[in-house]
């Protein structure tokens, strides 16, 4: 096939032009069917922030910014602390999306994020408690992607994992007396990261074929996509799955096993951007 028609029969036939590809075990980007795209961390970009990180996986770029307040905790649970995540995929990103309130798909990355943080147990809620009935620390995650080119689950979850990681919280002590908050600056902790769940998507082509990290091409094109979150213990940590194809047992377990090395990728990954910089 030269150029021209190449171009011509993926804009007319694009499911048949991946198909020849998905025969010879390759995508037209290049990529074999189990290979992920480049993927790149910068954390502490956003001095403002308390704690902040920019995941680039392929053109996909998301961004998150962590900023801590104060809050009275719930009333039916007075020693925890509170996470609450927010996904914007603003039209800057891509043409599909449209200016306005959150459409369905950043409240549906909204609601999965806040499932991982709570199946995961990446942070207690407790470690955000600073005076049982009477004060804790509220963290704010936003996520705001800059460049959609498919799998923004897996971007966002890694992008909340080296934010939460870069986060430093100013030490809090009630005075007895007056009983206001007294903030010291000058000492800063890290928080408590009791697990690092990371997300391994995959795109369902034909209802038989898994292809990981999808580009926003290949999401459109497949039957259906399944989201594994695994910690570094190998527990399953969640399994989204938004309607599609289903999977077959077999199928599913080859996705926990590509699940857990890729972990051991990220992990590797976070580990050594983490080190190379110096606390806030």
């Amino acid at each position: 096939m030269n150029f021209k028609f190449c171009v011509y029969f993926r804009t007319v036939e694009p499911l048949e032009y991946y198909r020849r590809f998905l025969k010879e075990n390759c995508r037209p980007d290049g990529r074999e069917l189990g290979e992920f795209r480049t993927t790149t961390v910068n954390v502490g970009s956003i001095t403002t922030a308390d704690g902040s990180a920019l995941v680039k996986l392929g053109n996909t770029t998301v961004i998150c910014g962590i900023k801590a307040e104060f809050a009275e905790p719930p009333a039916e649970s007075n020693n925890k602390g509170y996470i609450v995540p927010n996904v914007d995929l603003p039209p800057l990103c891509s043409s599909r999306f449209r200016p306005g309130p959150p459409g369905e798909e950043a409240q549906a990355a909204s609601q999965f994020i806040a499932d991982v943080i709570e199946n995961s147990e990446i942070i207690m809620k407790e470690d955000l408690c600073i005076a049982h009935g009477k004060l804790a620390w509220v963290l704010y995650c936003d996520f705001i992607c800059l460049d959609y080119d498919g799998n923004i689950l897996d971007a966002c979850t890694f992008a909340l994992l080296a934010a939460l990681k870069n986060v430093q919280l100013p030490k809090v002590t009630i005075n007895e007396e007056t009983g206001l908050a007294e903030v010291d600056l000058k000492q800063t902790n890290p928080l408590n990261i009791r697990k690092h769940p990371v997300a391994t998507s995959f795109a369902v082509f034909d209802d038989t074929i898994l292809i990981v990290d999808p580009t926003a091409e290949e999401e459109e094109l497949a039957t259906g996509t399944v989201t594994i979150v695994m910690d570094e213990e190998g527990r399953l940590c969640s399994v989204h799955k938004p309607g599609g194809s289903g999977l077959t047992a077999a199928k599913l377990q080859d996705c926990i096993t590509r699940a857990i090395t890729r972990h051991k990728e990220v992990k590797k990954l976070i580990d050594k951007v983490i080190k190379s910089i110096k606390p806030k």
